[in-house]
């Protein structure tokens, strides 16, 4: 069952964002963020555990950005994950954004979805603004990549 996030949910998000996140295959995120951006958060629930969620954010006035995309390695290649992004992307439109973009390790799984690798620098300052708290900072690896809705 797909739905936004509730306050319940939090503990299992940051579980699963976190057991990737240590694997170096996302960044990792704190309580503190995921309780601050609960709205952004989209989640799959299989016997009522979140085993997928992805977060949608607001940028600027014609941009959004998917973050946080995470499914249990147990429920890999079942659409969760394709569930998840459609629902951000169609969350992106009906709020307004023009375009939709990711950072990502994971290119691939985006072009999919239409999304099309660009220059980071290619992205407003803003968007950077978040990155100085990164653990990865200043060695950031991450793909930027866009989506034109």
């Amino acid at each position: 069952m797909m739905r936004k996030a509730k306050i319940e949910d939090i503990k299992q998000i940051q579980n699963l964002i976190n057991y990737f996140a240590q694997q170096d295959l996302m960044l990792p995120r704190s309580l503190n963020e995921l309780y601050e951006n609960i709205r952004d958060f989209w989640v799959c629930l299989a016997d009522k555990k979140v085993v997928g969620c992805a977060a949608l954010r607001v940028s600027w006035e014609d941009l959004a950005e998917i973050k946080s995309l995470a499914v249990h390695k147990e429920k890999q290649s079942q659409g969760i994950g394709r569930k998840l992004v459609e629902s951000c992307i169609d969350e992106a439109k009906v709020l307004g954004a023009k375009r939709i973009f990711v950072l990502t390790y994971q290119p691939d799984y985006f072009k999919k979805f239409g999304f099309k690798i660009i220059k980071n620098s290619a992205l407003p300052h803003k968007i950077w603004a978040e990155c100085i708290n990164c653990c990865k900072f200043p060695n950031c690896q991450e793909i930027a990549m866009v989506k034109k809705l």
